[in-house]
């Protein structure tokens, strides 16, 4: 993508200054009181005290006092579709749930899931995401491109985007869980997801778009799907995406239909390695969390989601003791109604001490590093995005941190991780705004409210939980 020019077709910058910086770079290096220089789409320059003086062809300078920057945030696990069908199913464990929403979700379209992914998207730019990633898994027939409606949303909001092709091939007359209506042949999931990344994939270093493989969940996909789908990504360069450990119901069922664990049993269709990572993986024995070590599989940890359908606690503290990439995820907004990942800095902070490490657990930098340069890694973008560091893309977070909620708090990135959700000053993504003083200035958030709810009620008169 171009960079902005300024007068004369120079490359135009933008200094942000007098704030204090959390790089997130593989040092930790923090400044108390420093600036950033953004050259069009790239951090040119990072330090402590004012910019250099003397910079051309400044195009804007961001008085940062009182403020934290720190790297974008990275989304490693979402279900945008889900905005429209929040608050239902609210005392469900996570097969109840899917049984209760399958029969709603196979009545989505293209309008309701454009909407739905405006709102998501909304939700996660407004908490300081600058990358987005979804698992879209549900394709009724005659729905229109699903796919597309969202990678138009995306565009349309300006976030950086890593939406993955899922697919569902085992339906109940298959011993799964979806409604034999809600999925596909194995063959049409493997050509579309084809086409997918034919028509939309960009592997450039500057990229706005990458699409990954990402069969739904071991309970909703034939293991020919799965082995298939593990040899098409390998194929066409990109990354692999499933669920995987989620609860103990998906533990059983594992065993009863496949005699082994999920971890075992993906491992024996290909699917772990370095271009792949699972979301949730709550229930991972000592085995399972060196397989992963050894192999670089990612993990996508989602905090809320976990609590909300009450699957557990993941064993995040030994993953990253053993080596293992994570990365912070929304999941769907059905299991996450507030649909924003700045609050799973807190969240993954906090539920993590209840587990056996309790206070030991994860502190407040190891929790921004795992929605920052953590989610880079699983996306396998760590070169590029998550960190503020020369030569990176222009993605950053400008938290107003002086305000009466985090003014009284000493330590910068204590008051973004432990307090309550920090309001942006800024969002820039490729260096360009997309939230500013609150708000987005790429769309317009009212008229997103209202589209959103009107597809909701249409979901909900369709699928028949209204008159």
């Amino acid at each position: 993508m171009a960079a902005p020019a300024a007068q004369g077709g120079a490359t135009a910058r933008i200094v942000i200054e007098n704030c204090a910086i959390a790089t997130v770079d593989q040092h930790g290096s923090e400044y108390a009181r420093g600036h950033v220089v953004i050259a069009g789409n790239r951090i040119e320059s990072v330090g402590a005290g004012p910019a250099p003086a003397g910079l051309g062809d400044v195009v804007r300078r961001v008085d940062g006092e009182g403020h934290l920057l720190t790297p974008g945030l990275v989304n490693t696990h979402h279900h945008f579709y889900q905005w429209i069908t929040r608050g239902l199913a609210q005392d469900c464990n996570l097969f109840d749930w899917l049984v209760t929403l399958y029969p709603v979700w196979a009545r989505i379209d293209e309008p309701m899931v454009h909407a739905a992914a405006q709102g998501s998207l909304a939700a996660l730019a407004l908490s300081g995401t600058t990358t987005a990633m979804d698992h879209h898994y549900v394709f009724p027939r005659g729905a229109g491109d699903l796919l597309g409606a969202e990678i138009r949303a995306a565009a349309e909001m300006g976030v950086r985007f890593s939406p993955t092709r899922g697919s569902m091939d085992r339906g109940i007359s298959d011993g799964g869980l979806p409604p034999d209506f809600a999925v596909e042949s194995t063959e049409a999931a493997l050509a579309a997801t084809e086409e997918a990344i034919d028509r939309w994939h960009d592997a450039s270093f500057d990229s706005m778009l990458r699409i990954g493989v990402a069969p739904c969940s071991p309970f909703s996909v034939s293991t020919e799907l799965l082995r298939e789908a593990a040899v098409l990504a390998r194929a066409k360069g990109v990354r692999l995406h499933t669920h995987g450990s989620e609860t103990v119901e998906e533990e059983k069922f594992c065993h009863e239909l496949f005699g082994m664990g999920p971890t075992d049993y993906l491992e024996s269709t290909g699917w772990l390695g370095e271009d792949v990572w699972m979301a949730h993986c709550v229930h991972m024995n000592d085995s399972d969390i060196a397989k992963f070590a050894e192999t670089g599989t990612g993990v996508a940890h989602c905090p809320s989601s976990n609590a909300r359908l009450a699957a557990g606690i993941a064993r995040v503290p030994d993953m990253l003791a053993a080596g293992v990439p994570v990365g912070l995820g929304v999941d769907g907004t059905a299991s996450n109604e507030s649909g924003e990942l700045g609050t799973e800095l807190r969240n993954a902070l906090l539920v993590n001490r209840l587990g056996e490490h309790r206070e030991k657990a994860l502190n407040a930098r190891q929790a921004l590093r795992l929605g920052t340069m953590g989610g880079a890694r699983v996306l396998g973008r760590e070169r590029e995005i998550g960190s503020i560091e020369p030569g990176k893309l222009a993605d950053l977070a400008l938290w107003k941190l002086d305000g009466v909620l985090h003014s009284s708090i000493a330590d910068p990135v204590a008051a973004l991780v432990f307090g309550a959700a920090a309001p942006l000053t800024l969002l820039l993504t490729d260096g360009k705004p997309v939230v500013e003083h609150g708000r987005l200035v790429t769309v317009d958030e009212d008229a997103i409210a209202r589209t959103t709810r009107a597809e909701a009620q249409r979901l909900a008169r369709i699928a028949g939980l209204t008159d």
